[in-house]
């Protein structure tokens, strides 16, 4: 009878300790999650209040707030939607985004630029445009350059996009985003990677000479690849993917 009332004791302390813990391990959760909320939520006002309050004086500068106004609906669009850690940590990396075109808008505007901003994943690999250059691939013309210009009034603040780093810097149109939307990249952008940063300093060479991922169905690997631009999770906690339209690369 003792052995029986002993062994009841000990598994009613062992439910007990299991119930415990399956708290204390939802509770820790939800405050993670509270606070990868409140981080997003003041990254995503952070670029609100920016983007509300500065007007282009230029083509460069309009463009540059345009996309950083894009990015503030698309954080707000995901920051609703937001059920994860993972999740809010994507919403903030958006507001990221949305803060470094901002700070392009500023640079092109001759203001000060603010603070420096957390990297985003992918943006140190890429590297950066240090030099003008001019190709044409396809019977096209497409201009790169590391400040803005009448023609180069595009900005990407770099990253990896469907497998290959496209630097910072300024552009005259927009090439990547067909692949950072569908995430993969068309025939001919072999031939752009290697014409337009073949031999410039801050690129990564040997990604922009076929290294690591050839053209077609590269998958994304970090940074901005495959960053949906209107703002919605698919299954898997990333965004879903948007529609610019253009005939790009």
């Amino acid at each position: 009878m003792t052995g029986a009332l002993v062994t009841l004791i000990v598994a009613l302390a062992v439910v007990a300790a299991v119930v415990w813990l399956v708290r204390r391990h939802q509770a820790d959760q939800a405050a993670q999650l509270e606070d990868a909320k409140s981080e997003a939520r003041r990254w995503v006002e952070r670029l609100g209040g920016q983007v509300l309050s500065l007007t282009g004086t230029d083509e460069p500068s309009r463009q540059a707030l345009a996309d950083a106004a894009e990015r503030y609906t698309a954080a707000g669009s995901q920051m609703e939607q937001a059920r994860t850690v993972a999740q809010c940590r994507q919403v903030t990396e958006t507001a990221y985004e949305g803060l470094y075109y901002v700070r392009a808008a500023r640079t092109a505007m001759g203001l000060d630029p603010g603070p420096e901003l957390p990297p985003l994943p992918g943006q140190a690999r890429a590297g950066e445009v240090t030099e003008e250059r001019e190709v044409e691939v396809e019977g096209r013309t497409l201009a790169a350059s590391p400040r803005p210009t009448d023609r180069n009034s595009h900005y990407y603040p770099g990253g990896t996009v469907a497998g290959r780093p496209v630097p910072r810097g300024w552009y005259s149109e927009p090439w990547w985003k067909p692949a950072l939307i569908g995430g993969a990249w068309g025939l001919g952008s072999a031939l752009l990677f290697t014409s337009l940063f073949s031999g410039m300093a801050g690129a990564d060479q040997a990604a922009y000479a076929g290294a690591d991922g050839a053209d077609g169905a590269d998958g994304a690997d970090g940074g901005m690849d495959d960053g949906g631009m209107d703002g919605g999770f698919d299954d898997a906690g990333g965004f879903d993917g948007g529609d610019f339209g253009g005939d790009f690369f």
